[in-house]
């Protein structure tokens, strides 16, 4: 199997409705400090799965095509590798002979490219986008934001509804941009965020990278906050605090928010954006 149903460590704060989850790579390029997924062995390296698409045809023929497939959760569909191997577009192609309900989920630009397929599907593409100062620190190997916010237009442009993933917010990183990421991306149908949460890894990772930050994340999160599961969360109010200034500005901006594994109540009908699919 390829395709299996969706279910983030059977988080009782996820509020994703009913979907199947699906990755064409194995492994993400990207590097980001704050991946949650590195405790995969060898997540650095992309690498290919054996028959493929062979695979994914038998699955198709075989599941409820009345969910929703979503690609990618945790590596990410559209790696550099994917301009010359064309895999993600070969699957996409295939999914939608089987008239698949699709949600895309990446931070690459490479995505646009597929704008031609995607527009004749009922999907919705959403695309990551954290801010812009720190950007080759936090997320070293990605696309910069700016090239992500240029494919996301023409995503729409092609007729595509769009999201923006607003997430992470970090403290002391990106939070101060919070405003610019959603002015900057006023044309999209909606947008989902949420707050770092801290696994061991990742915190070593972004002191590492950014050190003045060790003893504030220290401070905010192993002190003051709370584990949950695996990750160590923000506290509670200034959680509340960061996501409600979100939802205040898409609220005057006329798109819809939610927020992805908070515990907090949001007024948008979904949180990844499956009420954009017909």
């Amino acid at each position: 199997m390829v395709i299996n149903p969706f279910d983030p460590w059977k988080s009782k704060l996820c509020t994703c409705g009913k979907k199947y989850s699906f990755n064409p790579y194995t492994g993400c390029m990207h590097g980001c400090l704050y991946c949650y997924a590195t405790y995969i062995p060898h997540f650095g390296n992309v690498r290919l799965k054996e028959k493929l698409l062979i695979r994914l045809e038998k699955d198709l023929k075989r599941l409820d095509l009345k969910k929703p497939i979503s690609m990618s959760n945790s590596s990410d569909p559209y790696p550099p590798v994917e301009r010359e191997y064309k895999i993600t577009r070969k699957c996409i192609e295939l999914m939608k002979d089987y008239g698949v309900k699709l949600l895309v989920v990446t931070k690459s630009d490479i995505v646009a490219r597929d704008a031609d397929i995607l527009s004749e599907m009922n999907c919705c593409v959403s695309v990551t986008v954290t801010g812009f100062k720190y950007a080759k620190i936090i997320e070293p190997q990605a696309p910069m934001p700016e090239k992500r916010i240029e494919a996301m237009e023409k995503l729409k442009d092609a007729g595509i509804p769009v999201v923006l993933r607003l997430d992470p917010v970090l403290p002391f990183i990106n939070e101060s941009e919070v405003e610019e990421v959603l002015r900057r991306c006023d044309f999209v149908d909606h947008v989902v965020t949420s707050t770092l949460k801290l696994r061991g890894d990742s915190f070593r990772r972004i002191v590492s990278a950014l050190p003045w930050l060790e003893e504030q994340y220290r401070r905010l999160y192993f002190e003051m906050g709370e584990k949950i599961q695996n990750s160590w969360y923000l506290p509670e109010s200034m959680r509340s605090k960061i996501l409600r200034k979100v939802e205040s500005i898409c609220d005057e901006l006329g798109i819809s928010c939610a927020f992805c594994r908070e515990g907090f109540k949001f007024k948008a009908k979904s949180c990844d954006g499956q009420h954009l699919l017909g």
